[in-house]
């Protein structure tokens, strides 16, 4: 990549929205912390600062000298980035009294390029609790609403813009524009594309890798799969990938991973190490202490394949952007662990290789198709690496392992035979530590409760549940009821992200 957008992340949540923003103007984001901008970066060309939850006031917010990056490239500050240069310029900023929530009506009210070609007057999302109540005389307003008169500004003399309101929202009518118009003044040439991408990743990889050899942790999902295309891509014959059946996998899953991959020309070691994991599972209901105990085998699985392989210098991982955001953010919140998400390297003594890090899900589909991989591996629904040990809440047993394979099974072949397996971006049945009265064949029953869950979503950061048809969930009920021994009651999942992750642990 020859050029690039840093977002400096102040720990808001819309962070990675304004990094794909930039990105559908087939130009490359990268989000870095706060204070860890790129320094002597030849590639930069322009410079976001984001959101925070922090106030500029509060004594633990976050700052950063920002007079060396002001001086070389053109900023756009969001929220608590604009107020936080204001506040450096010597603007007063006040409490607005009751939380600034939700649509209002902005008004350009002077020329700026920044605004080059929006409309006069447009809705614009806001979510603040602070505002900037004066400007120096340096720091010109452009924009307002009734209740903002200073929605945003522009210092004079510098390419540097401050939005109380979010443009990445896409409540906010001439967002897409404003990011637009903020790449034509960086001088972006918008040519990072799948193809691109393909083509840069392909060439890194063959430099660093050289004719080092790579084990690659293949799940079967989508983004295991797609690195592993990419790498074999690069370094062919010298890319060796190991798909582990924990036990956890769905039903039927490892064969058909390990004959999906015949056509891709890939090296693939299957390992069947379900006795194992059951073994280490046994009697555990934390879930965090099941996802460390399923990453552990993993790492210990991993070390051993390695080492009956000659020379391998490297792991590789399908880690996307999401798992590392979901693991630690900015501000050190530990939302859950991911088991491919750091640690590996280390016990193993491996170099790690991680060619889709920083790319989003839906970007990592289209990277698949521009390889030439087939739709039905590309439109996978997203499982989780501890597979069913995290739709299982509770103790671990074969048995309950067997109800919930099947259980899915059902929904999800349901789910593609009606044509909803595309209107979904991640489906699964979970196993509940609930048990409830039942009667079945005139005879009283004391069974297991299968919850049925489905989304839908752009990255995973956010989902909302999906509106399946209440017909099809009557049918997949029933059809599970009386075919799953050891469930007598179904529920559907009606909760989204936030404030419920998409899986149950």
């Amino acid at each position: 990549m020859d050029e690039k957008i840093i977002i400096l992340d102040f720990g808001s949540q819309t962070t990675q929205l304004i990094g794909r923003r930039i990105r559908e103007l087939n130009t490359y984001s990268e989000i870095v912390p706060y204070n860890k901008f790129p320094y002597g970066d030849d590639t930069v060309k322009g410079v976001i600062l984001s959101d925070s939850p922090y106030s500029v006031s509060d004594a633990e917010a976050f700052k950063i000298d920002l007079s060396e990056i002001r001086d070389k490239y053109p900023v756009l500050a969001i929220g608590y980035g604009a107020q936080y240069i204001a506040k450096f310029e010597g603007a007063r900023i006040k409490q607005t009294g009751p939380r600034v929530y939700g649509k209002a009506e902005l008004t350009v009210s002077a020329e700026d390029e920044l605004f080059n070609g929006l409309i006069d007057t447009s809705a614009a999302w806001f979510s603040f609790s602070e505002t900037i109540s004066s400007l120096p005389k340096n720091l010109n307003c452009v924009a307002s609403t009734k209740d903002d008169e200073l929605s945003a500004y522009r210092i004079e003399g510098e390419p540097t813009w401050g939005v109380q309101f979010h443009p990445e929202a896409t409540d906010t009518e001439v967002g897409v524009k404003l990011l637009s118009n903020f790449l034509d003044i960086c001088e972006c040439k918008r040519d990072w594309t799948p193809a691109s991408f393909v083509k840069s990743t392909v060439s890194n990889l063959k430099q660093e890798l050289g004719d080092d050899k790579v084990i690659l942790a293949l799940s079967g999902g989508v983004d295991s799969s797609v690195a592993a295309v990419l790498l074999h891509k690069a370094i062919g014959k010298n890319l060796t990938c190991v798909f582990v059946d924990h036990g956890l996998l769905r039903k039927n899953e490892f064969e058909n991973v390990l004959v999906d991959y015949e056509h891709l020309g890939l090296n693939v070691i299957g390992v069947d190490a379900k006795e194992r994991f059951y073994k280490e599972l046994k009697g555990v209901v934390d879930p965090e202490e099941k996802r460390k105990i399923i990453g552990k085998g993993f790492i210990d699985v991993f070390d051993r394949e390695a080492h009956k392989l000659k020379d391998i210098k490297w792991l590789a991982q399908g880690t996307i952007y999401p798992d590392i955001i979901e693991s630690i953010s900015v501000t050190g919140a530990v939302i859950k662990s991911h088991h491919n998400v750091g640690g590996l390297p280390e016990k193993m003594n491996l170099k790690l290789c991680e060619p889709l890090s920083l790319l989003f899900k839906d970007e990592v589909r289209k990277i698949g198709l521009e390889l030439g991989m087939k739709p039905h591996l590309i439109d996978r629904h997203p499982f989780p690496g501890p597979g069913l040990g995290i739709r299982i809440l509770g103790d671990i047993t074969p048995d309950k392992v067997r109800i919930a394979q099947e259980a899915d099974h059902i929904y999800i072949s349901n789910l593609r035979s009606a044509g909803l397996y595309n209107q979904v971006w991640q489906a699964g049945a979970i196993l509940l530590p609930v048990q409830s009265v039942g009667v079945t064949n005139d005879e009283r029953t004391y069974e297991n409760t299968i919850a049925l869950r489905a989304v839908t979503s752009v990255d995973a950061l956010t989902a909302d549940w999906s509106r399946l048809p209440y017909e099809f969930l009557s049918m997949v009920s029933n059809e599970i009821i009386n075919n799953v021994k050891g469930v007598n009651r179904v529920v559907y999942d009606i909760s989204s992200k936030p404030p419920a992750t998409i899986e149950w642990e």
